[in-house]
């Protein structure tokens, strides 16, 4: 990964919260359109090209740490409100105290997501895992806003989340070239983690984008541009 890409990761993330400060209100809809071609886009790159490349390595444990990884994402979604979906549920505005769970549950998802990118298939992980965290960045800056925190203290948050991935790619790829002890062995079952994550995340997100789970023509166009450039980059 040259330090473009990583650079794209985290401005994606980081200006798509700090928009939250040149936007009011919560119904945006070319979001949602984002939301949903990164949630088919992210499904289509899993299926194509992460679960091919984790059960390559004839490990028969993959599969248990996909849905290992599944309810892992699920548990982490008890403590986010589902905000790495880029909703922002109304009960996620009740409380005035500074929202914990939400951020080290966003920070945690947003580690993990860095981690098949020291595998190969960069470029359109890349581009997912960032059009992904637009409007998840987003969501995480408009509840930081509803829990009154200040503007200096929302910045440094949305940075720190900004800073995940890339500190997740780096991990990873320190594992994949052997530099953090044995943990090489298992690099296969932590992407596996990764899998049930994507898996979980990209198919919520296409039920959850619009309202009563209907996909209009809108939200198929999008969808089926996002599973399209996944296909046609896994043909060629």
């Amino acid at each position: 990964m040259n330090n473009l890409q990583l650079l794209l990761l985290f401005l994606s993330a980081f200006l798509g919260g700090t928009a939250v400060f040149l936007f009011k209100g919560g119904n945006h809809k070319f979001l949602k359109l984002v939301l949903a071609f990164s949630g088919a886009y992210l499904f289509g790159i899993t299926v194509l090209h992460l679960i091919p490349d984790a059960y390559h390595s004839n490990d028969n444990m993959v599969g248990v740490f996909i849905l290992i990884g599944f309810i892992f994402q699920i548990v982490l979604e008890q403590f986010s409100d589902g905000i790495e979906h880029g909703h922002i549920h109304k009960h996620a505005h009740e409380h005035g105290a500074f929202p914990f769970g939400i951020m080290l549950s966003l920070c945690l998802h947003a580690f993990l997501e860095g981690m098949p990118i020291a595998e190969g298939h960069q470029h359109e992980l890349v581009f997912g895992i960032a059009l992904h965290h637009i409007p998840a960045s987003f969501a995480l800056g408009s509840v930081l806003l509803a829990h009154h925190q200040s503007k200096g203290r929302i910045v440094f948050f949305l940075l720190l989340f900004a800073l995940m991935t890339p500190a997740g790619y780096l991990f990873s790829n320190s594992l994949s070239n052997g530099g953090i002890g044995n943990l090489q062995q298992y690099f296969n079952r932590i992407m596996g983690l990764v899998i049930g994550i994507f898996l979980h995340i990209s198919t919520t997100i296409l039920f959850e984008s619009s309202a009563d789970h209907k996909f209009n023509l809108r939200k198929m166009i999008a969808v089926l541009l996002g599973i399209g450039i996944a296909l046609v980059g896994f043909l060629l």
